[in-house]
């Protein structure tokens, strides 16, 4: 069986749009069951109750986690409040102890994505279960691991599979922690459109304040669930605390979120599919635009430092020159791509002068 071919019947269990939220990091029983009570309590539609056991770190001597103890807190969830329950695997062992504890969702977390060794042991491991089993984007922006890591699994037998987005990382300082770069995942969603996508706004935002917008692009442009980090008191989490938020926060987000039928015309999946890249695009061009400003900064200290003029003549004729060649190269207007030009090269300008003025 191909892929392609995959009919993932198992997320029709669940209301639409799937929700599964808990805390990045399980850290005591007495917090993994205020946070459920709750979640329950808010009457937000969540059906799914995740949290960290393992966590995997960046440096070593940070909490990774306070491992299989975890286990029996998240299965006591289960039972007091009927919640399935999630949680990140990254080994043989992590998918046996997960196993034994009938954890009812198992992941496969970006920094596991890009290893295929380890993701084959994963699937080794849970060979011959029904698990259902999520993967995470991997942390580089690379399509052929994500599908890669699906399809050992699909060769273990495993076919309750779904995919989860939560951004690629970049050395770039931007408004994201790791940012959408949605045309990946939209190319993996028209590739593999019966495989349920699931957005992680936790993990692209790395903020609460931007959660809402990014689970709304997702639901817009025809994802199938979101997951997101919930804690009964962000402020004090071992780990990721900015992006966290309380179960009422997050029952109002849910609460205003606008679900788009699953049934909608192809017309409009397509148009909410290109504005939502638009947006992207739109990002990274005022991304750009930033750094260029800062270079011109630097450029601006060094003619102060030299008692140079700020028009270059010879330099903003080469400038213009090369972007006339661009615009008959791509087939655009030569005078919108002037217009463009002129207004980048005054706000430089006025980047220089105000250098100037402070030296």
């Amino acid at each position: 069986m191909e892929l392609t071919e995959l009919k993932n019947n198992w997320i029709s269990q669940f209301p639409h749009p799937l929700v599964i939220a808990g805390p990045c990091s399980a850290e005591s029983e007495s917090q993994m069951l205020e946070t459920a009570r709750r979640m329950q309590d808010s009457g937000a539609a969540i059906p799914v109750f995740r949290a960290g056991i393992w966590k995997p770190r960046t440096k070593p001597n940070g909490f990774e986690g306070v491992g299989t103890i975890g286990l029996a807190w998240l299965k006591k969830v289960r039972e007091e409040f009927g919640f399935k329950t999630a949680t990140e695997v990254a080994n043989a062992h992590h998918v046996k102890a997960a196993l034994d504890a009938d954890v009812d969702i198992l992941w496969i977390g970006a920094r596991t994505t890009v290893n295929p060794f380890a993701v084959q042991e994963i699937a080794d491991a849970l060979h011959g279960t029904q698990k259902t089993v999520l993967v995470k984007n991997p942390v580089n922006p690379d399509l052929a691991l994500w599908i890669g890591a699906l399809e050992r699994l699909l060769g273990a037998g495993i076919h309750n599979l779904g995919a989860i987005h939560r951004g690629f990382s970049t050395y770039r300082k931007t408004n994201y922690r790791n940012i959408p770069n949605w045309q990946i995942a939209l190319d993996f969603k028209n590739q593999f459109p019966d495989i349920p996508l699931i957005v992680d706004p936790s993990h692209i935002c790395g903020n609460r304040t931007g959660l809402a917008s990014v689970a709304q692009e997702a639901l817009n442009v025809g994802y199938q669930g979101v997951m997101i980090e919930t804690h009964s008191n962000p402020d004090a989490a071992w780990s990721d605390a900015r992006q966290q938020i309380t179960p009422e926060v997050l029952a109002v987000l849910l609460q205003n979120l606008k679900v788009r039928s699953t049934r909608v015309s192809g017309f409009d999946e397509e148009l909410e599919r290109y504005r939502t890249l638009i947006s992207d695009l739109d990002f990274q061009v005022i991304d750009l635009l930033s750094q260029r400003m800062n270079i011109s900064e630097k450029i601006g200290l060094i003619k102060s430092d030299h008692n140079l003029t700020i028009f270059q003549p010879d330099r903003w004729k080469a400038v213009t020159e090369y972007a006339v060649r661009k615009a008959e190269e791509t087939g655009m207007s030569q005078d919108f791509i002037e217009k463009i030009f002129k207004a980048i090269h005054e706000q430089s300008v006025d980047v220089q002068n105000n250098v100037m003025r402070t030296k």
